[in-house]
């Protein structure tokens, strides 16, 4: 007898959930411990444009849920005022019945993951964050004003355009390759599709940062923690880790060489072994 393998694609994978903060649009695969994979900030991130190599990997040993946070993708729009991540964590969670999870953030949503670990810590059963912030002074990069990664990132927002989507992709990763005019195309179609999302997120711009984590809350953190960081990172520095795993207590660091801000995409063969191996052995 044939065994037939299913393509996991967006579309199949696809699906949403009612919560108190709001309609969460999620992508999901696998059985066993649940994974939940949170996206970063950027105009057109979504749980599948950040993860889609992941979660088909992962998802052969875990279940694997990567979504939309709202104000972004598929997901119902929020202002910057009621943006609440951390609520909408557990949300998600309470509705999908999941008692406690391994919580993995990319950049915004690596701030989430952390303050959700120290928030709610009978949640969490592991931390994976990659290109996240800590907070504090910078010191190995300029101390004044955003990022270069962060700039492009606004502009993003404020003037959408395939042009500006692959200045996005460019700088989010050390080479991008052959897949940049793909990655731009994908990006743009995503935040456009949603203009609601762009002019909340472009309202925010300047803002204090809402949903991060105190050096006392990351003290404070006891699940075991995987921080992962790119050497070429030109949105968040990578000094930002070095502070993260020397303030969490059962925390390990690994950088990576030749890698920008999206570690997950650009050594996701890699990436998801560490992963599988530290939530399966930790």
């Amino acid at each position: 007898m044939t065994t037939t393998t299913v393509e996991l694609t967006e579309q199949s994978t696809s699906r949403t959930v009612e919560t108190p903060s709001g309609m969460i649009h999620y992508n999901e695969a696998g059985d066993g411990h649940p994974l939940l994979m949170l996206h970063g900030s950027g105009p057109g991130a979504t749980g599948w444009s950040n993860f889609g190599p992941n979660l088909k990997a992962l998802s052969r040993q875990f279940r694997v849920i990567a979504a939309d946070m709202p104000g972004w993708g598929k997901s119902s729009p929020v202002t910057y005022e009621r943006r609440d991540h951390v609520a909408a964590v557990r949300d998600l969670l309470d509705a999908l019945g999941i008692d406690k999870a391994a919580i993995v953030g990319n950049s915004m949503g690596g701030a989430t993951t952390l303050k959700f670990s120290a928030v709610h810590p009978e949640r969490v059963s592991h931390l994976v964050t990659m290109g996240a912030g800590a907070g504090g002074a910078r010191l190995f990069s300029p101390s004044d004003g955003p990022s270069e990664g962060l700039k492009i990132l606004n502009q993003g927002y404020l003037e959408p355009s395939i042009e500006v989507m692959a200045k996005l992709v460019d700088i989010m990763t050390f080479d991008s390759g052959s897949k940049s005019d793909a990655l731009a195309k994908q990006r743009y179609e995503n935040a456009t599709a949603n203009r609601e999302h762009l002019k909340n997120f472009a309202a925010g711009i300047g803002k204090p940062r809402r949903g991060t984590a105190t050096d006392e809350e990351l003290a404070s953190i006891a699940a075991p923690a995987l921080i992962v960081h790119g050497r070429d990172d030109r949105v968040v520095g990578y000094e930002h880790s070095l502070k993260l795993v020397t303030v969490i207590q059962n925390a390990r660091l690994v950088l990576f060489n030749r890698c920008g801000h999206w570690a997950q995409l650009e050594h996701a063969d890699e990436f998801n072994r560490l992963v599988a191996d530290f939530v399966a052995n930790n």
